[in-house]
């Protein structure tokens, strides 16, 4: 046998390294790409609302349209029409036309174009969840690590906060916040955000969910205090902000990854419900709940006004649950050592 040349040596391949392998486990999961697939092409629809509404609908989803009319296989139909009763009294908007140009899906109490406010509705909620995400991650990271690492009274006083937030029913918590801020906005020392700002409704969905992404990064911190590794640099007397950032929290990255997706769509739904109420997202901006709210009292006329945002919210939070449960199957610890068959 011939020893093994230093050219050799060179050329061997490096072993893969976790994130790699997870992601070619993810990418094996047929069912987390098909979500991956769905959640980018409804971002992909929403970010060009403004091309649909200006060069396909030629419409202002934000401008009352009762009086006007579209033009469908060469006539001219208004947008308004007599309800479909017996004495056809009142008036009600024209139901879906399945005509990119003239009213795709119908039109809301206002003469609006549903398929375009649909779009922008899209891109606020989508926006919302994303940062309120976000934030909240970033701040579950910083109360899990600080509880977990640092123990003793720390821990106490940031758990049990924690813990009365959790008492609090979230929607409950949620509700009262806004009903705060929508009156009178926000002042936060020398800046003042008003009460019509999407930094609202992101701060309150991202504090009020921060006690369910807290607890399980700190009990992934406090598994990881008593590991080997950290407790031979506490040895040798490394500083502990060193090991917070080289040793923990690249520990706690994966899991803070797979919660991201899972607060996403409890973002959403969140966003959603405080929208519907009129506490969320105000006029004139446009999000799926304040469209299912528009459609409230034409659920029985045209309930295409309501189906249409509340069946794009079960496709996404569907999408992002999926999609959570492959990046956690491919992140799991457990198999973080081997690649599947």
């Amino acid at each position: 046998m011939t020893a093994p040349t230093a050219s050799s040596s060179l050329s061997a391949p490096r072993p893969a390294g976790p994130w790699r392998r997870a992601g070619r486990r993810l990418a094996r999961d047929r069912a987390a790409m098909v979500a991956l697939a769905v959640l980018l092409a409804v971002t992909a629809a929403c970010l060009l609302a403004p091309v649909y509404a200006r060069d396909v609908a030629h419409t202002d989803p934000f401008t009352s349209n009762v009086a006007g009319s579209v033009t469908i296989d060469g006539r001219s139909v208004d947008i308004m029409q007599p309800n479909d009763n017996p004495l056809h009294l009142g008036l009600s908007p024209i139901g879906p036309t399945w005509h990119a140009s003239a009213d795709l899906l119908g039109a809301d109490s206002q003469g609006r174009d549903l398929a375009a406010r649909l779009l922008y509705g899209g891109r606020t909620s989508l926006l919302i969840s994303f940062c309120a995400a976000a934030l909240c991650i970033v701040l579950a990271a910083i109360v899990g690590i600080v509880a977990g690492y640092a123990g003793g009274i720390v821990d106490a006083v940031l758990s049990r906060i924690m813990d009365i937030m959790w008492a609090v029913p979230v929607y409950l918590f949620a509700i009262s916040l806004s009903i705060v801020t929508v009156s009178q906005g926000l002042k936060l020392g020398p800046v003042a955000i008003a009460s019509d700002n999407l930094l609202i409704p992101i701060c309150i969905i991202a504090l009020v969910y921060v006690p369910y992404a807290a607890r399980p990064v700190r009990g992934r911190v406090m598994s990881l205090r008593r590991a080997e590794f950290v407790t031979a640099a506490r040895a040798l007397g490394v500083p502990g902000y060193r090991i917070v950032l080289r040793d923990i929290l690249p520990n706690v990255t994966g899991t803070l990854v797979v919660l991201a997706p899972l607060m996403m769509a409890l973002a959403m739904m969140a966003e959603s419900a405080l929208s519907f109420l009129s506490i969320g997202v105000q006029a004139p901006g446009a999000s799926w709940g304040t469209i299912i709210e528009d459609g409230e009292g034409l659920i029985y006329t045209r309930p295409m006004v309501a189906i249409a945002p509340g069946l794009a919210i079960v496709i996404v939070v569907l999408a992002l649950n999926v999609l959570g449960d492959g990046m956690r199957d491919a992140l799991d610890v457990r198999d973080s050592g081997r690649e599947r068959a």
